[in-house]
């Protein structure tokens, strides 16, 4: 029961956070599959919005399919839905931020942003696509423990952009609307995110030996 009631404030904050890119990221896709325009226009991707379509498509469902990885019980009572899931995640993530590099690279900028959040993209986006790979490699080397470390921080990068709606609201409360400060503002939610994802590999509330292995042995291919 202890463990129950550790695991829900962590899932109910990962369920808020995945709301916003969530929710956002749907209204895009109506618009770009000709629907009704009921967000700021993006005239980024002109007549070419594949990659964006991709993006989006590919974090909703990484965010939203990898919220249960965190409840342990469910993962112990089924062992077959995390390896299923695993190959859904990890596909997912890898569009997500495969697309988002390429979009950061041939696309023109987004307003209002600079070098700095254009670097931020790059690193955080190159990092999210590692992290993925060697999560799956340590699993098929069964290092169960580097397999979640991986995954966690893949994670936290995937869902840095609920973070940065909290970010950049309070950046430009607190510096303005200058482009600098936009762009630490959003590189500050995958800060924040990583540095939560490694306080969590490093100090987990508690690794029991006798279900770790067995839980994880379900994500093995």
């Amino acid at each position: 029961m202890s463990g129950r009631r550790r695991s829900w404030p962590l899932v109910a904050t990962l369920i808020v956070l995945s709301a916003i890119p969530v929710a956002s990221g749907t209204l895009r896709l109506i618009e770009v599959a000709g629907g009704p325009a009921v967000m700021p226009a993006n005239h980024r991707y002109g007549d070419f919005p594949l990659p964006l379509a991709v993006h989006i498509v590919g974090a909703i469902v990484f965010v939203l399919a990898g919220i249960l990885q965190f409840l342990p019980r469910f993962r112990r009572r089924h062992p077959v839905w995390h390896r299923r899931a695993g190959r859904v995640l990890v596909p997912a993530g890898l569009l997500a931020a495969g697309s988002g590099l390429a979009m950061t690279l041939f696309f023109e900028a987004q307003p209002n942003s600079g070098t700095l959040l254009y670097l931020f993209r790059l690193g955080f986006g190159s990092l999210m696509v590692i992290s993925l790979i060697l999560g799956v490699t340590s699993i098929r080397c069964r290092d169960f423990a580097a397999h979640r470390a991986w995954m966690i921080r893949a994670y936290a990068i995937g869902l840095a952009a609920g973070t940065q709606a909290f970010t950049g609201g309070f950046g430009e409360a607190l510096f303005g609307t200058g482009v600098v400060a936009a762009d630490l503002a959003k590189g500050a939610g995958w800060i924040i995110n990583l540095a939560v994802a490694e306080a969590a590999i490093r100090h987990p509330h508690r690794r029991p030996a006798r279900s770790t292995a067995p839980v994880l042995e379900g994500a093995l291919p």
